[in-house]
């Protein structure tokens, strides 16, 4: 067969019996893209016994006026066999062990005389392997994300790439994807004119499973999975494995491949982090909406140049930002993701925020992020019924959606939906490096009667109200992401009083290895909401937190969810006049950071800005042209200056023996004072005065004899304060309060004083 084969010494080959023949409606399923398993039909195909010495190829080229087979023996012109699948003979490659199929490429002309030399989809064997599929099928794959989803390759090839360059390797887009009810699946883009007869995928044995390799499709195109669902309806989807996403409201998924090369500052942050137990040092939080933080930061790389200097100057250990992976509607500020395992496109790709995090290590900053596990929004294109059926949902109706939040509950029975969730966490720890992921909304995961009234919920299969699948699911992440990457932190959102969130698994606990406080959150807040002249009928909310400080590993929470919806900011929630209120503020920031657990506050608190959070506008960055402001700002830099470098502030955090209360009971006086212990002894003792009055000559027991200085002072007035300072403190013998030494000093309205041991 020569390169001047014509259409009808093809046919005679065929009639000869050369040509591997298929089923009328399996062609007829393929030429429509509705055939489960198209490579069996398209592609190269050797013929049987001594039609060996030939090789069927089939190609679908529904718009084609001819077709021709390009092989390195020749070309070949394939006939039109049906609804524009073309098929042709050519030559087998004779090899030591009988044939095989030739190296080919298609090309194509078209009605206006155009023409195209292309690669051909279906001569490619799977790219991904029976071991991923098992792993799968068992919920266990912890790298799913490396054979899931869109990713591009390259593979060496005789004939080189599509361009006809020698040694240049084919490169093109692997498609992954799981729709195990599906009929047909099919990939569609600007590639192929959304047209996605040609790019149908196959399945994958009984695993759900569908794939394709696409040559020529490469980094930065649009797709979407074209899906004939259970219904016999087609549908498009967005990639439940998308990498990177158009930016909203466009709902298409874009291939991404990723280029970033992570530097030797990173490396090092790296290998110190997998040496280190971040729960036992200094964790201080600064907690970010990436899209209002400051309006002229229109990109991850813009914001790792303006905020990570800012988080480094005040001297916060952590930058935690609220949810960044892809989600379609900002106003749910991240916390209805559709995209898991993309990164939120209205800042800019995935390299640009391996940008951002990398600066943030280089400073010496580590990077939390929020995970949204426990739901997810009814988006139409994305992973809401994606097969037709309840999939990524529980299917039980009174188990599979959320009645506050309009949104599906993820089915954490199912392996696949347990191992798609399970290796989400893993992949931002090991994909982007991020050293902590606090996990939102624990407790309506937790619960099965979760914002349930009576006859709205089942019961599990002991007759509680647990639901049992998610706290597997959790103690399987928790445990998987802790192995996968020691020195991370996995960080619980959790409302109740559910025994042992940090717990470790191996006990029968949840695994987190820390835990929001919203009960100290709460009932602090509520304590200074008070006038002053009231607050010593509500002592007892502030110190009720030291009843239960260490039944959890604890962070001391003041976050988004408190400065919006009308609750005010954290100035604005302080009573009194302005003076008051910046004092107000200033002495909660030093009881927060006073008290035993870690500490996060969020963007703008730390401005004692006057208005609450707007997640469409940015902080009021202008009121700090004016010295109170800067007053409250500047404190919270001294307040993580001297908490980093003083171990009694955090080395002890959860045991009781890194703080003893000096006086508890002061109600009268709205006073409290307390020691804190570092694990070596160190002391730091710790004077907080809630009432609006000075207290002069106020007896403070002490710990031990010998002169005592003075650290810190929020009535500093560099702060903004009266100015009132303790100097020459001397601990006099004598009991008082139990303690042997005590010592009197001058305590400032609304004012926290922090003193040391000199010796």
């Amino acid at each position: 067969m020569t390169t001047s084969s014509s259409h009808d010494s093809a046919l005679a080959i065929a009639n000869a019996g050369a040509l591997v023949t298929v089923n009328a409606d399996q062609l007829d399923a393929v030429s429509n893209g509705q055939f489960y398993n198209p490579h069996e039909i398209l592609g190269a195909h050797l013929g049987a016994g001594k039609d060996a010495r030939y090789t069927t190829i089939r190609v679908l080229k529904p718009l084609a006026k001819t077709v021709t087979i390009v092989t390195e023996q020749g070309d070949v012109e394939a006939a039109h066999e049906h609804n524009g699948v073309f098929a042709a003979v050519v030559p087998s490659l004779r090899t030591k062990d009988g044939y095989s199929v030739p190296d080919y490429r298609v090309k194509t002309t078209y009605e206006d005389g155009s023409s195209v030399v292309q690669d051909d989809p279906y001569r490619y064997l799977p790219t991904i392997g029976d071991m991923d599929l098992y792993l799968f099928g068992e919920g266990r794959h912890e790298r799913l994300w490396e054979v899931m989803g869109a990713r591009v390759k390259s593979y060496d090839d005789p004939m080189g790439a599509s361009d006809g360059t020698k040694g240049k390797p084919v490169t093109g887009t692997a498609f992954t994807v799981w729709a195990p009810n599906a009929h047909a699946v099919r990939v569609v883009g600007d590639f192929n004119g959304w047209d996605g007869r040609a790019h149908a995928m196959r399945e994958l044995g009984s695993s759900g499973v569908w794939e394709l390799f696409i040559p020529d499709v490469g980094a930065g195109e649009i797709y979407k999975y074209q899906i004939l669902n259970a219904y016999n309806n087609w549908e498009m989807k967005a990639d439940p494995m998308e990498r990177s996403h158009e930016i909203p409201p466009r709902t298409g998924s874009v291939v991404a491949d990723s280029t970033f090369k992570w530097g030797t500052g990173d490396k090092a942050w790296m290998d110190r982090r997998a040496k280190t137990d971040p729960h036992n040092g200094p964790v201080s939080i600064y907690e970010v909406h990436a899209n209002s933080w400051r309006k002229d930061c229109h990109n991850y790389r813009e914001l790792a140049d303006a905020l990570v200097p800012y988080v480094q100057k005040l001297g916060f250990t952590h930058v935690e930002f609220m949810p960044l992976a892809e989600h379609p509607f900002g106003g749910s500020w991240g916390y209805q993701v559709t995209g898991y395992y993309g990164i939120d496109s209205r800042l800019g790709g995935p390299d640009d925020f391996k940008y951002l995090v990398e600066k943030f290590h280089d400073a010496g900053i580590g990077v939390i992020m929020d995970w949204v596990p426990a739901h997810f929004p009814k988006d139409s294109f994305a992973l809401g019924r994606f097969d037709g059926t309840p999939l990524y949902e529980d299917p039980d109706p009174l188990r599979g959606e959320h009645p506050d939040w309009g949104t599906y509950i993820f089915n954490f029975g199912r392996r696949e939906v347990r191992n798609f969730l399970v290796a989400n966490a893993c992949f931002w720890l090991d994909e982007y490096h991020i050293d902590g992921l606090r996990v939102d909304a624990v407790s309506s995961m937790l619960y099965l009667d979760y914002s349930r009234e009576n006859g709205q919920w089942r019961p599990n299969k002991f007759g509680g109200r647990e639901n049992l699948e998610a706290i597997d699911f959790i103690q399987e992440a928790n445990a998987t992401a802790y192995k996968n990457n020691p020195g991370i932190m996995m960080i619980a959102e959790e409302s109740t009083a559910y025994p042992g969130v940090t717990a470790p698994t191996s006990e029968g606990g949840l695994g987190y290895g820390l835990k929001w406080n919203m009960g100290w959150m709460h009932d602090t807040l509520e304590y200074l909401h008070e006038q002053p002249i009231n607050r010593k009928w509500h002592h007892d909310e502030i110190t009720f937190s030291m009843v239960y400080a260490y039944s959890e590993h604890y962070v001391l929470p003041i976050s988004h969810d408190e400065v919006v919806y009308g609750k005010g900011s954290l100035f604005g929630k302080m009573p009194g006049d302005d003076w008051q209120r910046y004092a107000g503020v200033r002495s909660l920031f030093a009881y927060q950071w006073a008290h035993p657990g870690k500490n996060l506050s969020f963007m703008g608190n730390e401005l004692a800005q006057y208005g609450e959070w707007d997640c469409n506008g940015q902080l009021d960055w202008d009121c700090l042209n004016w010295p109170d402001h800067r007053g409250v700002q500047d404190l919270v830099a001294d307040l993580n200056a001297l908490y980093r470098k003083s171990p009694a502030l955090w080395s002890q955090d959860f045991t009781p023996d890194g703080f003893q209360w000096l006086t508890s009971d002061d109600s009268d006086h709205n006073t409290l004072s307390f020691v804190r212990i570092g694990k070596d002894g160190q002391q730091m003792v710790v004077v907080v005065n809630f009432s609006g009055s000075a207290w002069q000559d106020y007896q403070v027991p002490l710990t031990k004899g010998g002169k005592w200085r003075e650290v810190l002072t929020t009535d500093d007035e560099k702060y903004g304060g009266s100015g009132i300072h303790n100097t020459d403190i001397e601990a006099n013998a004598g009991a008082y309060h139990s303690r042997d030494y005590s010592t009197k000093i001058t305590v400032p309205a609304l004012g926290v004083v922090f003193l040391e041991p000199e010796n």
